[in-house]
């Protein structure tokens, strides 16, 4: 093999390869425009054509951009309309928000509680205390308190859609340091003011 057939096989080729395609004589390859139209037309979008719309229709909750007071007047709002757009989705916005991990019992609502099942965290708002939340008419922000940097507290009353139905509730909301919540503002726990659960209750 002469020099030059060597050069060729093994310099030429390696610097060739990275800039176009080869032919069997060691020579560039000739790739028509029509070849490189129907290559970058196999290549997929980067987003679909509806990213935009299914963004704006994704499942309500916690945002990056809220602060805690954001929070608790978003989770309000879907209380007030909570059957809007399908039943208790107000209350689905609240597990979303909610802070407590689903494997172990949560004093979420005061007492210790397996809320790891969604239909359990929706019977409580069901109940007769909590229940003033779903569809109320008016509410009030009473007080608001920055615990500590990552800690804020509200208490809210609220004039449920029955008659005489008032009652007042404090938000305890945490903002998560680390993980993939990181930066974003959660509900530790709703208490009402009352002795709610003294009776017990059947979740």
């Amino acid at each position: 093999m002469s020099f030059l057939s060597s050069l060729c096989s093994s310099q030429s080729l390696s610097l060739l390869s990275k800039a176009q395609p080869l032919n069997r004589d060691c020579k560039p390859a000739i790739v028509s425009f029509s070849t490189r139209l129907r290559a970058s037309a196999e290549v997929p979008d980067f987003l679909s054509a509806d990213w935009l719309e299914s963004r704006k229709k994704r499942p309500f909750g916690p945002r990056l951009n809220f602060s805690a007071e954001e929070a608790v007047q978003c989770q309000l709002d879907a209380l007030k309309y909570n059957d809007q757009p399908r039943q208790d989705y107000g209350i689905e916005v609240m597990y979303r928000f909610a802070g407590f991990d689903p494997f172990e019992r949560s004093t979420y609502f005061g007492p210790f509680f397996d809320l790891g099942q969604f239909e359990r965290f929706r019977r409580i708002f069901h109940h007769s205390t909590y229940r003033v939340l779903l569809g109320h008419k008016e509410r009030k922000i009473l007080s608001s308190l920055s615990v500590e940097e990552n800690r804020f507290k509200q208490r809210v009353w609220i004039r449920g859609s029955r008659p005489e139905e008032e009652e007042t509730f404090q938000f305890t909301m945490v903002q998560r340091v680390g993980g993939s919540w990181d930066g974003y503002w959660l509900t530790e726990s709703l208490l009402h003011d009352g002795d709610t659960f003294a009776g017990g209750l059947a979740y």
